[in-house]
């Protein structure tokens, strides 16, 4: 009997791959997934940038075609100053009112700002205007640029120009440019960004069925979608009389409803819906500013955050039916925009 051991049959497969060998194939997967993540990426930013151009186009419909404003004057070099409206449009209401109005400057060397809100009832007292409620002023001069025979698109273009240029001798600075956002706007922006987080003051009851108003908020910390967050910032009153508020109280509510938005926008959840809010800036907001500058400003200013924004707001005695702005506030305001201009 022979003494040879049966052979193995594992002794006939093949020899087990070098390590070295799995860890190459591993590596040339996770290329590949790093691969298939750039070029969805690319995807992705392109979309955005398609999506711009028919935005950008539909927002700055205001702005005069063909303008080239000179690299050493853009938005990228030097300080700019911005009158923003918020404009409430429902047909509802048919009011061409702007019950949100600030005035912006943005220094690009600093990369902040400073935003001044005012009290829409806010009695202007100006040299070569008549004194009303400031926020009256487009309305005015938008029927007085029909009546002279312009269209309704020329004379609402008009309008923001003349009240550009009186709030700009008002607080003594450039205003150069003028964006105008509807209630709507606000709401899709809100919730496009997923809602934002805010200090609700007090309970907040408001109905008002002639325009469909529902305001039902409480009192707290917590994260408000579209609808809620322009409750929030427009509440005065409630219907039986208590938790009465104020323009003075509106003006911080939108102050601190910007900062969030601001904060969110630079936060990573910001950014990936990024789309969806250009567009909805597209539907809802015009603007003055050629096209260029305003790429030009979400460049520059893209990752500014609350923290980058000095608010502050005219502030004074509330006799019906004006609000009658204290002096040292008014200077204040004037400081504060006069020095980010000049940082």
């Amino acid at each position: 009997m022979s003494s040879q051991k049966p052979m193995d049959p594992r002794s006939s497969r093949r020899p087990a791959k070098p390590r070295k060998r799995r860890g190459a194939t591993l590596f040339k997967r996770f290329m590949v997934l790093v691969l298939l993540v750039l070029v969805g990426i690319a995807g992705y930013l392109y979309y955005l940038f398609d999506k711009s151009k028919d935005a950008l186009t539909m927002a700055t419909a205001d702005a005069e075609p063909g303008i080239v404003v000179p690299a050493e004057e853009s938005v990228k070099v030097k300080p700019v100053g911005i009158l923003l409206f918020g404009m409430d449009t429902r047909k509802e209401t048919g009011s061409l009112n702007t019950d949100v109005m600030m005035v912006a400057v943005m220094n690009p060397t600093t990369k902040s700002a400073a935003v001044v809100t005012i009290p829409r009832d806010t009695r202007i007292e100006l040299d070569g205007y008549k004194s009303r409620k400031a926020n009256s002023y487009y309305a005015k001069f938008r029927a007085i640029a029909i009546e002279d025979g312009l269209s309704v698109k020329d004379a609402e273009k008009k309008a923001k120009r003349q009240v550009r240029e009186m709030l700009g001798k008002y607080f003594g600075i450039d205003i150069a440019y003028t964006a105008t956002i509807n209630f709507q706007g606000f709401v899709d922006v809100v919730d496009a960004l997923g809602g934002v987080e805010v200090d609700v003051d007090m309970d907040m009851h408001y109905v008002d069925n002639a325009d469909g108003t529902k305001i039902d908020l409480k009192q707290g910390h917590q994260k408000v979608n579209g609808d809620q967050a322009l409750d929030f910032v427009r509440y005065r009153k409630s219907n039986d009389g208590t938790n009465m508020s104020s323009d003075f109280d509106r003006n911080k509510r939108q102050s601190e409803v910007i900062g969030a938005i601001a904060d969110r926008m630079k936060s990573f959840s910001g950014v990936t819906k990024l789309g969806n809010v250009i567009e909805a800036v597209g539907n809802n907001m015009r603007m003055d500013i050629p096209s260029s500058e305003v790429q030009n400003l979400i460049e520059t200013y893209f990752k500014m955050g609350k923290s980058d924004i000095q608010f502050a707001a005219l502030e004074g005695t509330w006799r019906s039916p004006y609000v009658y702005v204290d002096e040292e506030s008014l200077r204040k305001a004037k400081q504060i925009l006069q020095a980010k201009m000049a940082e």
